[in-house]
């Protein structure tokens, strides 16, 4: 049956975990695994969760499948917490939806509904784009290209290049948007790019696919769900993807949601019809433990505010190791490394070749992907002196 096979190459970032682990040198310092870190490297149950826990194990009394969507309870905290509680598209009850496992399990479920609804459908992708975007959603048989995104050069937007290739996408195909917080890059849409968007989706006549996988770790709860609040009212149909593996620190729990606008409540009737099967065909029923986390928090005011307050010294904790790298890389280098503190999210790009992350790894025991992007809650007080002058060696400083 399967001796036609042949082994793969282990996946970059997988492959990277696996060697720093066998790494004997006490200096390492691990810059590649995309979770967040606190000041001690360790990425922690946050209190507000450990409290749901708790009260999760005294009250339940089942362990009965859930159903296909999974409860109808968390499919309401997930929209409202993307589109706000009073959004237009709730009131006129245009959503529909299921959980998911994990945010990966949104995006695959959205690629197998697009492939039902239009087999011929391509997504365009940013360029660049989380790596797992592209076997996820075109293992599903869906054709994938990319549009211009990122200026390796200004290590910022291309916003022309951006919207000049949007301006070309045919009706009926699927762009991804990254929601916050963009993967790799750490560099994302302002709200006039937003609106652009959002103008040429209605002129060209293509669907809007947001991947929010990092809210309130960018600028604020509100703030990184701009985007797409900005679609929501603006375009008829949109899927929003979501996952709540880092803004509940809940990663092996696999909690994430798919939620989909449509023009009226027939289409999201049949949609939400449509969703089940899916979900049906390939994993039955969601798990339920962290999706019922969720719920607790956001459902109790008291829980909310203390993960808000979580949440927010997570985000302060990001956004001010930015600012503390560009200001000491800048000053053992002597050159700009702005756009770290300009940018949002765990990621940024260092702009460095592949030959000097190698270096890095062989000669100073500092891990990160070949395109050089970081992540930044990697960084803590304990290594930031080795991380710095190892960059500032590499960059012959």
């Amino acid at each position: 049956m399967f001796e036609a096979l042949e082994a793969l190459s282990p996946d970059p970032i997988l492959g990277l975990m696996a060697a720093y682990r066998e790494d004997p040198r006490e200096n390492k310092i691990d810059l590649g695994v995309g979770v967040y870190r606190d000041e001690a490297g360790n990425t922690p149950i946050m209190k507000s969760v450990s409290a749901a826990e708790q009260r999760r194990f005294e009250a339940e009394t089942t362990k009965a499948y859930i159903g296909p969507p999974g409860t109808p309870e968390f499919n309401v905290v997930a929209r409202q917490l993307m589109f706000g509680p009073a959004h237009a598209v709730l009131q006129d009850k245009r959503v529909a939806g299921v959980q998911t496992p994990g945010g990966c399990g949104a995006l695959r479920v959205g690629a197998e509904l697009i492939k039902r609804a239009r087999p011929e459908t391509t997504v365009w992708v940013s360029n660049p784009t989380w790596a797992n975007h592209v076997p996820l959603l075109g293992n599903a048989g869906l054709a994938i290209r990319e549009y211009a995104y990122y200026d390796k050069t200004t290590r910022s937007l291309d916003a022309d290049g951006m919207l000049a290739a949007l301006g070309e996408v045919p009706r009926g195909d699927i762009v991804l948007l990254h929601g916050c917080c963009h993967n790799p890059s750490g560099v994302d849409l302002k709200t006039e790019h937003w609106h652009a968007v959002a103008e040429l989706a209605n002129r060209q006549g293509f669907t809007p696919f947001i991947d929010l996988a990092y809210q309130g770790l960018g600028d604020g709860l509100e703030e990184d769900a701009e985007g797409v609040r900005i679609m929501a009212d603006a375009c008829p149909e949109l899927i929003v993807a979501s996952s709540y593996s880092k803004n509940f620190g809940l990663y092996r729990e696999r909690v994430g949601a798919l939620q989909i606008v449509s023009p009226d409540t027939r289409q999201t009737g049949i949609v939400q019809s449509q969703l089940g099967s899916v979900v049906r065909g390939i994993y039955s029923m969601p798990p339920a433990h962290g999706a019922a986390i969720v719920e607790i928090i956001r459902n109790d005011e008291a829980l909310n505010a203390a993960w808000v307050e979580e949440l927010t010294g997570m985000r302060e904790r990001i956004n001010g190791l930015r600012d503390l790298l560009a200001r000491r890389l800048g000053e053992r280098t002597g050159q700009d490394f702005g756009f770290i503190r300009e940018q949002r999210g765990m990621f940024s790009f260092l702009g460095i070749s592949a030959e000097q992350v190698a270096q890095l790894r062989d000669e100073y025991a500092i891990y990160m992907v070949d395109s050089s992007r970081i992540n930044v809650a990697g960084v803590n007080g304990a290594n930031i002196d080795h991380f710095v002058d190892s960059m500032g060696r590499v960059l012959g400083a």
